[in-house]
């Protein structure tokens, strides 16, 4: 099966033209996510353009190391942005560039928080030109259209008629439960009957992305619901051969992993993702916090005096954002600001604005034993502060990394979550550095759903889709998925795309 396919059809007395799936990311992997539905016009749409990490490339070559969108726009009419995670929106100045000057469909929170990432993304990958930065930034904020949740949009306002009528396409996004402001994504895609002699009502299809969805129970996030019905559905796989620990487990194990750092003497290093996760784990850390308030978080060493540190502009940003767009949180968290306590702003909290300030920081921790958890970017540590961290302090055993998210394949985070513990060692900026700190993983914290959730997500339906394609996912995890599915769905035809 190729990247592109074409959807399936039943089979009326006329055979419709199908709509045509082409998968330009997230097909080898789980980074750059970027998929096109194609109407039997021509014209389509993008969900998605997405940032390659690690070894990961796409079907017409593009990279880490290849940005340049390459696929041709002709026909584009719109993109519709699920998410602002730099995996599904890296490559958007890439693709201004290539041209494209349509809409960008996204939620309103998503719309706040898109020219932030993208700001970042310059800044880090392209120029630290302020006046070019901004002329980009004023063409994005053009081109953006934010929607509410729930409610239709016309992309395509198709006709009715013979075979002179017209595709339209309307969609809507529904929450994720994702990150903040993310959506799944339902296209209702319309075209003409072909060879029609008489007014006829047109072909319609409806079509899912689901996005990256959120598992249930995160933090300040409503857990997603299934759609009622979709004849295709485009979903993510990344975790489709796992089952994620409960969230009170997880946070039991999290204060455990604290409580061992501390009485080593060392710090706890966690590499974040600078949206979503960075303030679910603050979140959390806050939680654990007002809990033991009163108890010791290691011998001589008090829960009052333990320092959370988030060394990360684009982190601190954003965790403002999330405390302005409140009305998007969960009840729970509402509850909480209520009471009169500050999930994302607590009394422990120190965040490192300036390089010098972050340089400041690393020093002081590596040398000295006070009681520390630093949240910082990258999530995969291919990049941003953390790697300093880590080069100060992977090689002294007082110290632990926890990974609580995904590490794609040839990214440093996946070589030192495999080598770690076995006393290996990871290259960062072409150095060579011994790993004797120890290493951590909590696949718990996952901002994505599990196996159980993704099978909900299609099993929960009331119209079950006749296909599902399996994307953004190693290959076990698509395969597993996909066994699964045909499992408990006899008839439902799963597509596996490959590059």
């Amino acid at each position: 099966m190729n990247a592109s396919t074409p959807a399936p059809a039943p089979a009326p007395a006329t055979a419709a033209p199908a709509l045509r799936f082409t998968h330009h990311g997230a097909v080898r992997g789980v980074t750059g996510s970027c998929h096109q539905l194609t109407l039997p016009d021509g014209r389509s749409v993008l969900v998605d353009c997405g940032l390659f990490q690690g070894a990961e490339t796409s079907p017409d070559g593009a990279g880490a190391a290849q940005l340049e969108v390459k696929f041709s726009l002709a026909g584009v009419v719109a993109l519709v942005v699920t998410h602002v995670h730099i995996d599904h929106v890296g490559r958007v100045p890439y693709l201004m560039a290539a041209g494209f000057k349509g809409p960008i469909i996204c939620s309103q929170a998503s719309a706040q928080l898109l020219p932030m990432v993208l700001e970042d993304a310059l800044k880090v990958g392209f120029t630290r030109n302020q006046a070019l930065i901004e002329g980009f930034l004023a063409q994005l904020r053009r081109q953006l259209v934010p929607l509410a949740y729930k409610q239709w949009h016309t992309v395509l306002q198709g006709s009715e008629g013979a075979a002179g009528g017209t595709c339209g396409l309307k969609l809507r996004l529904q929450p994720a439960g994702h990150i903040l402001g993310s959506a799944y994504v339902e296209l209702d895609a319309s075209w003409p009957v072909p060879g029609a002699k008489l007014v006829t009502k047109p072909q319609t299809r409806r079509v899912v992305f689901s996005g990256d969805l959120g598992a249930p129970y995160t933090p300040l996030l409503p857990a997603p619901q299934a759609p009622a019905s979709a004849d295709v559905v485009v979903m993510e796989s990344t975790y489709g051969d796992n089952l994620h620990e409960g969230r009170k487990t997880r946070r039991q194990r999290l204060q455990a992993l604290c409580e061992h750092a501390f009485g080593n003497g060392g710090v706890l290093l966690v590499p974040a993702f600078s949206i979503g996760r960075t303030q679910e784990l603050l979140y959390e850390l806050e939680e654990i916090m007002h809990r033991n308030r009163l108890r010791p978080a290691a011998p001589g060493v008090a829960w009052g005096d333990v320092q959370v540190v988030v060394d990360s502009p684009l982190a601190a940003d954003f965790t403002a954002g999330y405390a302005q767009l409140k009305a998007h949180w969960d009840a729970e968290a509402r509850a909480k600001l209520a009471a009169g306590r500050h999930p994302l702003d607590f009394a422990q909290l120190t965040t490192v604005d300036d390089h010098a300030a972050h340089l400041r920081m690393v020093a002081a921790l590596a040398r000295s034993a006070r009681p520390a958890i630093v949240i910082a970017a990258s999530g995969m540590c291919s990049g941003g502060r953390i790697v300093n961290y880590l080069k100060a302090m992977l090689g002294d055993a007082r110290h632990d990394v926890l990974f609580c998210g995904y590490q794609a394949a040839g990214t440093p985070g996946r070589a030192i979550q495999a080598y770690g513990p076995r006393g290996g060692y990871v290259e960062l900026d072409g150095q060579r550095f011994d790993i004797r700190a120890k290493v951590h993983t909590l696949p718990g914290f996952s901002a994505h759903a599990d196996q159980k959730d993704l099978l909900g997500f299609i099993g929960r339906m009331r119209k079950p889709p006749r296909q599902v394609r399996l994307v953004h996912g190693d290959d076990e995890a698509k395969q597993t998925l996909a066994a699964l599915l045909r499992q408990r769905h006899p008839g439902l035809d799963v597509v596996v795309p490959v590059g």
